[in-house]
Parts: C-alpha cells; sequence; structure tokens
C-alpha cells in the first residue's frame, strides 16, 4: 500500500515534468518563430529603406520593430521561467522516483525474509512431523 502511493506520487511528478518539458518547447518554437519574423522584418526594413522609405513608414516600421523586440524580450522571459519550472520539476520528480526506488528495495527485502521465514516454518514443521513418526507418534 505504501508502495502504491510512493509509486502514484512518482507517476504524478513525472507528468508535471512533462508538461513542464511540453511548456519548454513550447516557448522556444514560438520565441524562434519571433526571432524569425523580426528578423525577415528588419531584412524587409533594410530593403525599402534602401529603395526610400517616407518619413512616416520609416516610424512605422521602427515602431513595429520596436514591438516586435518587446515581444521578443517577454517570450525569452517566459521561455527562462518555463526551463526554471522544468528544472525544478526534474528534481522533485528525481527525488520521488529515488523514494519509490528505496520504498521498492525495502518491499522486495521485506519480501525476501518473509520466504526466508516462511521455508524455516515449513521445515521445522516437518522435522516435528518427522520426529513425532520417529518416536512411534501419529501423523
Amino acid at each position: 500500500m505504501v508502495q502504491r502511493a510512493v509509486n502514484e506520487h512518482e507517476r504524478r511528478r513525472a507528468e508535471a515534468l512533462a508538461a513542464c518539458e511540453k511548456r519548454v518547447t513550447e516557448c522556444a518554437a514560438r520565441l524562434a518563430e519571433l526571432e524569425d519574423y523580426q528578423k525577415s522584418y528588419a531584412r524587409d526594413f533594410a530593403a525599402r529603406a534602401s529603395a526610400g522609405i517616407g518619413g512616416a513608414g520609416l516610424r512605422d516600421y521602427q515602431t513595429f520593430l520596436a514591438r516586435l523586440s518587446e515581444a521578443v524580450r517577454q517570450q525569452t522571459q517566459l521561455l527562462s521561467r518555463a526551463q526554471s519550472e522544468r528544472d525544478a520539476a526534474l528534481r522533485m520528480w528525481q527525488s520521488a522516483a529515488q523514494r519509490a526506488e528505496a520504498v521498492g528495495h525495502m518491499v522486495r527485502r521485506w519480501q525476501a525474509e518473509e520466504r526466508i521465514l516462511s521455508v524455516r516454518l515449513e521445515q521445522r514443521e516437518t522435522d516435528e512431523r518427522a520426529q513425532r513418526t520417529a518416536s512411534g507418534g501419529a501423523v
């Protein structure tokens, strides 16, 4: 019963770790998309600027590039937070896994001791029957 509870706790920790890992992957993918979009937009801006662009167009491009930079900064923070949460979840899962392994080891040891005691008891009963038989008693 204890082993089942410990194993269930480890399973929940593993699921939490998987969810955190998924979040890290999603945040990293979103950051890569934003960075790619930012580079593409900057290239487009450079091309248009070299071809000649008006003041309003220049201001619009710069405003949008500033917004993209802010979005990249925020997504970088989200990724960093997700990685920290994932690292914490990993440590919690490792701790739960170690506990589950320790409990499993104890349970196996107790089961082995129980088998040894059972064999000894059975041997003692067999010896007592053999002694009674040898001394002429009933079987």
